[in-house]
């Protein structure tokens, strides 16, 4: 089994392997152009996202900064709204659904390091899928750790560290975030 192959199995894997620099290398070749040109040349930035990301729905709208390490592993879906300095660690796919907002300085990170001390120390990690449904919306600063589910039409408030599912059509915060109390739909309440 290849370290690319441990790493989407979610097996411990090497990220020093050949194979897996070269790709974050290109990823990240491909983002410095992405926040470099995207601005000033929209169609260029869209192109560039296009030859990143895994699959991308209609009208993405991605500021700069945006950095991510592979790119492949990520799933778009349409109505995508990311505000500057989104980091996502994508070793394991990261899939989003439709109508989804992130604030700024948010981080979705499938990367996990043991726990033990020498296998870390090895360059060994694990990654673990992060998935998010449709409509759900990210205040800034948020993190969503390792093997996370976000259910639809969920708020996620600000300064958020998500370490554990969270339900559909729920507000939920906090360090360790949790979850506060029910959405309506089609209520108007504020969050």
């Amino acid at each position: 089994m290849t370290e690319r192959e441990k790493m989407l199995s979610g097996a411990l894997y090497w990220a020093g392997a050949p194979e897996l620099v070269q790709a974050r290398r290109r990823a990240k070749e491909l983002c410095s152009r992405f926040n470099q040109e995207a601005v000033q040349d929209p169609e260029a930035g869209a192109r560039l996202l296009r030859e990143l990301l895994g699959e991308a729905g209609d009208d993405i709208s991605i500021q700069p900064m945006f950095w991510c390490d592979y790119g492949c592993n990520i799933r778009m879906g349409s109505q995508i709204e990311i505000n500057h300095n989104c980091v996502i660690l994508d070793c394991a796919p990261v899939a989003f659904g439709d109508h989804v907002f992130i604030g700024p300085n948010c981080g979705f990170y499938t990367a996990g390091h043991p726990l033990d001390a020498a296998p870390r120390n090895a360059g060994l990690e694990f990654a673990r899928p992060i998935t998010v449904g449709d409509n759900v919306w990210f205040g800034g600063n948020v993190a969503v750790l390792p093997g996370v589910t976000i259910g639809s039409g969920a708020v996620i408030g600000a300064g958020s560290v998500v370490s554990r599912d969270v339900p559909p059509n729920v507000v939920a915060a906090g360090s360790p975030c949790r979850v506060l109390r029910p959405i309506h739909p089609g209520g108007t309440e504020e969050p």
